[in-house]
């Protein structure tokens, strides 16, 4: 399987109605719907998708994931989401995905999170099988020469008085 274009570009997506909340917007948590299934589209390229689980009984579970919200989306706002493999070890994946609307290229929400490897029978972190270590490594690798989005590291915290 090739290596997947840096950043990984997700489908088109479309807000859905049901989406919306009452002030107009998309809810704070479709955002989140939207990244992940942005992430699922890049672990079928990365091989760690549902025939993984099923062949391997082992998958993935995110353990800490940062958003930050910096343009309203709206119903009829088509998007799309870049994802980056910022890093992978033995047993985690780190990745930045940033929510673009689809047409017009402004940036309406980021995500970077950290993914930990799970055995699915006994529900705990294990090490990648060394296929998907290696595979992983070569997308972080190839992403080298892309320039890093900004927003990548950063935490959550109040402005410090003067």
């Amino acid at each position: 399987m090739p290596i997947p274009p840096a950043p990984f570009k997700s489908s088109l997506m479309q807000i859905e109605p049901q989406w919306i909340d009452y002030n107009g917007h998309l809810n704070m948590a479709y955002y989140n719907v939207m990244f992940d299934r942005a992430i699922d589209e890049m672990w079928l390229q990365l091989g760690i998708g549902p025939a993984y689980m099923k062949a391997r009984h082992c998958s993935t579970f995110t353990a800490e994931c940062h958003v930050r919200y910096l343009r309203e989306i709206h119903l009829g706002d088509p998007v799309q989401v870049s994802v980056f493999l910022l890093g992978a070890d033995e047993k985690r994946l780190h990745t930045f995905e940033e929510l673009r609307h689809a047409t017009e290229g402004w940036l309406s929400a980021t995500s970077e999170n950290l993914t930990l490897h799970i055995d699915m029978e006994a529900r705990k972190v294990a090490p990648f099988p060394p296929d998907i270590q290696a595979r992983a490594r070569a997308i972080v690798e190839s992403y080298a020469g892309v320039p890093r989005p900004e927003g990548i590291g950063r935490n959550v915290a109040m402005p410090s008085a003067k």
